[in-house]
């Protein structure tokens, strides 16, 4: 297996959570800002701008970072509790799907732009500059939770072949 020899540190792991947690905090907050300029749009003729990854909260979605980040923050100081490294690197897989379909739906929304009122086109011109910024942050994202659940495998593999050589120097032993 490719993951056997990646190691990192106690204190890169914790780096790596405190900034899935700051990604989470800037996703909520983006979240936000959408938020109160898409309810200060005014109903025109055609209409207001409610883009599909607002609709489905996507922003909020970084809740999911957060307390991935917590995870990882938490195993990386006691990386003896094997259940919350399993948990840490489950959390950290499920950000990745959450990163590929976030970014996926921002694609799809960023390809589509359909006319709106005079009025509410400044604040959704201003809504696909901000779904464009945090596209660039899901790479960031992506990155960090493929680089903690590489490194959290290796830990967990090495653990578990150094418990198979304990146990075959136990039967050993007994012959």
């Amino acid at each position: 297996m490719g993951c056997r020899n990646s190691k990192i540190s106690s204190s890169n792991t914790v780096v790596l959570g405190v900034i899935q947690i700051m990604l989470g905090v800037y996703h909520v907050l983006m979240w936000y800002f959408l938020l109160l300029l898409y309810m200060g749009q005014i109903k025109g003729v055609f209409g207001t701008y409610e883009p599909l990854t607002y609709k489905m909260g996507t922003g909020l979605w970084g809740l999911t970072f957060i307390i991935s980040g917590a995870f990882t923050v938490k195993a990386a100081k006691h990386q003896n509790n094997r259940y919350l490294l399993l948990c840490a690197l489950s959390l950290n897989i499920f950000c990745i799907m959450v990163t590929i379909i976030a970014a996926s739906l921002t694609v799809v929304e960023l390809a589509h732009f359909r006319s709106v009122s005079y009025r509410n086109y400044g604040q959704a011109k201003l809504g696909r500059e901000v779904s464009r910024v945090l596209l660039f942050s899901y790479p960031l994202e992506f990155g960090i939770a493929l680089t903690y659940s590489i490194c959290s495998c290796s830990h967990l593999g090495r653990g578990q072949e150094d418990s198979l050589e304990s146990v075959t120097e136990v039967v050993e032993s007994t012959f």
